[in-house]
């Protein structure tokens, strides 16, 4: 008897599985599914049951002998050694209080007690799988395995089975996301599980007195469901059997050898209080007198992983840009459309009776993914940030394989760390010899030696618990706004490094004005008239507020350079400048262009209105430069009115679903 689980081969004819997909049956070492996430084999056999001989010995007895059928394995240990018994019984041990016998199974039995021990002159009959003379195997029992099972581990040569959480709405019908507890599965919710199988071999009916029992532990119900098929003559409908409030389900013994089909769901994500490992057990239970509990005679188990939330780095092709419509916005969007179109992806415009005037799209979610072998769908995040956004991502996202997952702080303040323009993720990275395929997450936090905001310990700890894109944190606090992509973005690059992290730099954009009034274009006016650069480097006040926010950058850039093994040549510096608000944090005096919309080779850079040389804003020229060569095509959008005056950018007011990593991410090493 033995637990596997196999990439998912749904019921319904008109649902076929994947054509890469291969069932592969449970055995020694690991079974592999062309997917690249083995089924897991059943964990190693039970160690043989002990039993001591001087229970069925006569008065006196100094010595005994052993007979027993060819399917039996028995083992003596005596005076500390232990050796094979022969079958034919033409050997005899002491009898002593330290004697042994180890008793097991080589094969399943055809019928109960047709296996048998003799001791001496003497012959018992107990059926089952308890040590004693007569014995029934009633299910696989492999010699030995390659390695324990019933565990997961990662890497290529990782074992272990995968759940996705049912985490999206099947039908427009429900409210929410899933399923209601304890309902019946419909076809599209079996195509998001993973296919468990209990496979049987052994006589045509247990003997009397003996149950097999699925079963979880309590501390796992609230995080796995599992659903087989009831009354298959009448029709395929999978009810509810374990997990949620039910910690057990007594299967009907199938006889001989046979499958059982079930199908499995996550219902919670990893966090700080769940790994993401669940186990499912079998048993085979045998209930000794009438009165007395059934005991456990043989158990197998499945461990499986609850597949981690990703999220998506720039460098990734974009699916669908959002964007929100809202009074002032009107010539943002039309330019908006054209940089979409060049990009060849979707516009999706989130209108007034959406919005209720929020426009900061990029604040309220964050896109990712979930996968397993057998299947992948977007899941968005939801910050706790809760502004005019905050029906968006469940009435206009939420739906048939389109995920909702989110943290809400119980005690903690929220404070504007905890809008998702402080969450950004950096492309893969390798790291002192240690590999990041899907790249690390990156979060915005107060300065280590001081109190300051903090994102809230619920989303921070949801983050961490993923283990996938291993979290760093930066300090984002001098900013008034205080999110990470106010000072850093990824840029995919046609060269062979694949991507630039782009870092705002006041020092840049003085060295760039200080050659642009040597070459006499001091008088040069910049951001609409408010500015040139003669005025910008002659006003000691603004340049002890950039040498303050340089020093927050540099420190960051250390931070970055160190936890994603970068170098100098992997970083460019964009001009910017910044000025201190009323409570001394920074926020940008001209459009901060790192602050940007990448969309694969097309980026949308906020519009700088830097001085005016022969025709050509110095800003956009220089910016040019340094991406115009990684086979970047710049478009530059004026968000002045719509979005810099209120704090923000574009990057700010977009957000971008885009294609999953192909690389799985069980293979990585956490």
């Amino acid at each position: 008897m033995g637990l596997t689980q196999l990439p998912k081969n749904p019921p319904s004819a008109a649902a076929q599985p994947p054509e890469s997909c291969t069932e592969l049956p449970a055995g020694n070492g690991l079974a592999r599914g062309h997917l690249g996430v083995p089924p897991l084999a059943p964990r190693a056999p039970r160690a043989p049951r002990a039993v001591s001989p001087r229970r069925a010995a006569p008065a006196g007895a100094a010595s005994f002998s052993l007979k027993h059928t060819e399917a039996v394995s028995v083992e003596v240990e005596a005076a500390g050694q232990a050796e094979a018994a022969p079958a034919d019984g033409g050997r005899r041990w002491p009898l002593g209080k330290g004697t042994v016998l180890r008793l097991g199974m080589r094969q399943a039995s055809a019928e109960a007690g047709d296996n048998k021990v003799r001791s001496g002159a003497a012959e018992a009959r107990r059926p089952g799988v308890r040590a004693a003379p007569s014995r029934t195997a009633a299910g696989r029992s492999p010699a030995r395995a390659a390695r324990p099972q019933g565990s997961w581990t990662w890497g290529p040569e990782g074992q272990g089975a995968i759940l996705l959480v049912n985490c999206d709405r099947e039908s427009p019908a429900l409210r929410g996301m899933g399923r209601p507890a304890l309902a019946p599965a419909s076809p599209p919710d079996l195509l998001d599980m993973s296919r468990m199988v209990l496979r049987t071999e052994g006589p045509p009916e247990l003997p009397r007195g003996y149950q097999l029992v699925l079963h979880v532990a309590a501390s796992d119900a609230d995080k796995v469901g599992v659903f087989y098929v009831q009354n298959p003559s009448l029709g395929q409908r999978y009810v509810h059997v374990l997990g949620r409030r039910k910690l057990f389900h007594a299967v009907r013994y199938p006889g001989g050898g046979a499958e059982l089909d079930f199908f499995v769901e996550g219902l919670r994500f990893p966090d700080a209080a769940f790994s993401g490992l669940v186990s499912i057990h079998v048993s085979l239970l045998e209930t000794l007198a009438e009165g007395l509990p059934a005991a456990p005679v043989f158990t197998d188990t499945v461990a499986f992983r609850v597949a981690p939330w990703i999220m998506t780095p720039n460098t990734l092709p974009p699916v669908t840009v959002f964007v929100c419509s809202v009074k002032d916005n009107y010539l943002f969007l039309k330019e908006m459309r054209k940089l979409v179109d060049k990009a060849g992806c979707e516009l999706k415009v989130c209108y007034g009776y959406m919005n209720r005037g929020d426009r900061w799209m990029q604040d309220e979610v964050e896109f990712g993914y979930i996968h397993a072998p057998h299947k992948s769908f977007p899941v968005v995040l939801d910050s706790p940030r809760d502004g005019g956004l905050k029906d968006f991502p469940i009435k206009e996202l939420l739906g048939p394989d389109f995920g909702y997952v989110t943290r809400e702080p119980q005690l903690e303040a929220v404070s504007s760390l905890d809008s998702f323009g402080n969450l950004e993720v950096s492309p893969p990275v390798t790291v002192g010899g240690k590999e990041y395929p899907l790249g690390r997450i990156l979060i915005g936090s107060s300065f280590p030696t001081a109190a300051g905001r903090r994102m809230t310990r619920v989303v921070r700890e949801f983050l961490y618990a993923q283990q996938v894109q291993a979290p760093v944190e930066l300090y984002s606090d001098w900013l008034s706004v205080g999110h990470v992509d106010e000072f850093v973005t990824f840029v995919p690059s046609a060269d062979t490094q694949g991507f630039r992290m782009l870092l705002a730099s006041p020092a840049a954009c003085y060295q760039l004005f200080r050659e642009k009034q040597k070459e006499g274009w001091g008088e040069a006016t910049m951001f609409k008239g408010e500015g040139a650069p003669r005025r910008v480097l002659s006003n000691e006040v603004m340049a002890r507020h950039n040498q303050y926010a340089q020093r927050c950058i540099d420190w960051n850039r250390d931070i970055l350079k160190k936890e994603l093994g970068l170098t100098e040549s992997d970083i460019l510096d964009v001009p910017a400048l910044f000025r201190m608000d009323s409570e001394g944090k920074a926020v940008a005096f001209f459009p901060n262009m790192v602050n940007m919309l990448v969309l694969s080779a097309h980026v949308g850079i906020p519009k700088p209105f830097g001085p005016v040389l022969e025709g050509e804003c110095c800003l956009e020229r220089h910016v040019r430069a340094l991406l115009e060569p990684l086979g970047l095509a710049c478009s530059f959008l004026d968000d002045v009115s719509s979005y810099h005056r209120l704090l923000g950018e574009v990057h700010c007011g977009t957000n971008v679903r885009r294609r999953p990593f192909r690389a799985p991410w069980w293979r990585g090493q956490p």
